[in-house]
């Protein structure tokens, strides 16, 4: 009997401990607010539409601050937060200061939110569907989105500054950068292709026209008429010849040397990456695909989850 009694014992602890390890690790699920906020993907939805239609642009901004979001402690809302007097954010870090932007449309879907379910969806979950919605609506792929996250009450403007990969990376820089979050080489590939859509300021592309040898001579000459040698930094470009639709194309250019950054190039420039390339470059279907699945995973980068962090009712401030 004592043996019995202690054999239920155990049995009981070690359930306890499973349950709170679930608790702590809960995974995130495309149900999360099925109850407590069901117009959650619908206002989101209406607000990026609005936007995009206002500026197609919008869908690459929101795509852009998706990624600098999960890169930097994961998909928490971070890249969210304004500086204030007692708090430094992300947003004046190397890779977002200046070219940052679309927080007003983040804005305007919160805002309608906490109208609906006040303090209910976080502002992390809001940039995931929203950078979906924004790639759905100009033409891309869409996915089921697993939800769930909560938002930091921190930031790490150095985390910004170091594990977000900038447009001069080499391939052997953004591979390991990328197997820094989880993700593989082919994972780091699709995922450039959010550079499908967009635009990148003159800054970032100047050396390419410049100095770069693996360019096409007429793309070169065709780029510097807005990106003078010195000054014009904040000049735009577009990433490919089609950046308010999303396809493709991306790869067709880096196949013909003309893709805008250093970073786009090196995926195309005798190493392991080239037969990816190429394979997107005639498979619109294998990229949509693959793009999908990988927006997943980066979704999934260490989002706070349970009682960690919190659900801001301002998607710019801690509560």
């Amino acid at each position: 009997m004592a043996s019995s009694i202690s054999y239920l014992f155990v049995t009981l602890i070690l359930t306890i401990i499973s349950l709170l390890a679930c608790t702590s690790n809960a995974q995130l699920s495309p149900t999360f607010y099925a109850t407590s906020c069901p117009n959650f993907q619908r206002i989101a939805r209406d607000e990026m539409t609005k936007a995009v239609n206002r500026q197609p642009r919008n869908a690459a901004s929101i795509l852009r601050l998706f990624f600098h979001d999960c890169f930097v402690n994961g998909c928490d809302g971070s890249v969210l937060l304004d500086d204030t007097a007692t708090f430094t954010g992300e947003k004046n870090a190397g890779p977002n200061r200046n070219s940052a932007r679309g927080f007003e449309v983040i804005d305007a879907i919160k805002t309608r939110l906490e109208a609906a379910c006040n303090a209910t969806v976080s502002c992390a979950d809001i940039l995931a569907v929203a950078a979906r919605d924004g790639v759905a609506l100009l033409g891309g792929p869409t996915w089921t989105v697993p939800l769930g996250r909560r938002d930091a009450r921190t930031a790490s403007q150095s985390a910004a500054n170091s594990q977000i990969p900038g447009p001069s990376s080499s391939l052997a820089t953004l591979i390991s950068m990328f197997a820094a979050k989880g993700l593989t080489a082919q994972d780091m590939t699709v995922l450039s292709g959010g550079h499908a859509i967009g635009f990148a300021r003159c800054a970032a592309f100047r050396n390419r026209i410049y100095n770069d040898t693996n360019i096409d001579p007429a793309f070169a000459t065709t780029r510097r008429t807005t990106c003078p040698a010195t000054g014009g930094d904040p000049n735009l470009a577009p990433l490919d010849q089609t950046p308010n639709r999303f396809d493709n194309s991306y790869y067709q250019n880096l196949v013909n040397r003309r893709g805008l950054l250093h970073s786009d190039q090196e995926l195309f420039n005798g190493g392991s990456q080239d037969a990816t390339v190429r394979g997107y470059s005639t498979n619109p279907a294998s990229f949509a695909r693959d793009f999908a699945a990988a927006m997943v995973k980066m979704g999934n980068i260490s989002p706070l989850t349970g009682t960690n962090g919190e659900i801001r009712r301002n998607c710019r401030v801690v509560n």
